[in-house]
């Protein structure tokens, strides 16, 4: 009976001491290494995708120089007469009046000149104005005269020596003639304010268009073949050839 206690023992003993042994001994198969973990690697960080907003869109879109400068210009000449024209030779400045004509300093003088007209334009339509003012004014007066009592014609309303001449239809047709002339001229500056704007916003266009010595047009006749099911046609025609 102890005999097979000690054996159970001895046995129990055995298995214990295999097992450590075996737990101690290491593992022979290698791990194939992680090239991610070994390598210097960087993940690339992907953003969520950025709507574009309304003002990011009108960024994108294409921006023509010349309708730019004609707006510029527009806007300079609405404000003081002539500036667009100085804003038009800013541009040749820059560099832009190459492809708008042969000389800058020809299209300088042009241009000076279109801005001393456009003074002498308006200090001419001044003068008459205050001219024709002044005659409506006298002629308004010895036609006030006119219609007074003979014994009331003094003072303010003294008769005119210079106009004894002028029968009373006469006071009235050149007093009307005076008026209509007033209104004239105002209508004139109307015209030549807007023609200050047209003319800048035209120039400054035109310094954004190719129309330099290089352009050649050319009509030449032509004939238009078609082939039918029919058979050949033969059409005359004009052809239009345009180099740039």
């Amino acid at each position: 009976m102890r005999i097979q206690k000690v054996l159970l023992l001895v046995s129990l003993l055995t298995f214990f001491l295999v097992n450590l042994a075996s737990a101690q001994v290491g593992d022979t198969v290698l791990k194939q290494t992680d090239t991610l973990k070994s390598r210097n690697y960087t993940p690339i960080k992907v953003d969520s995708p950025k709507v574009m907003t309304r003002r990011d869109s009108a960024k994108a879109k294409y921006i023509n120089p010349g309708k730019v400068a004609g707006r510029k210009a527009i806007f300079r000449s609405m404000i003081i007469p002539g500036w667009g024209q100085l804003y038009n030779m800013q541009l040749l400045k820059d560099g832009y009046g190459t492809r708008a004509g042969k000389s800058q300093t020809l299209q300088k003088i042009y241009t000076t000149g279109k801005i001393v007209a456009i003074y002498g334009g308006f200090t001419a339509l001044t003068l008459s104005y205050i001219e024709s003012r002044k005659n409506y004014k006298i002629f308004l007066k010895e036609g006030q005269s006119r219609q007074l009592p003979i014994t009331q014609r003094v003072g303010e309303f003294a008769p005119n020596p210079t106009l004894t001449r002028y029968s009373d239809q006469g006071v009235l047709d050149n007093k009307s003639v005076f008026k209509r002339n007033s209104q004239i001229v105002i209508f004139s500056y109307g015209l030549l304010y807007a023609a200050n704007i047209v003319d800048a916003y035209v120039a400054a266009r035109l310094h954004f268009f190719n129309i330099d010595d290089d352009l050649a047009f050319q009509v030449r006749p032509s004939v238009i073949t078609t082939n039918t099911m029919y058979g050949f046609n033969a059409t005359p025609s004009l052809k239009l050839s345009l180099t740039f």
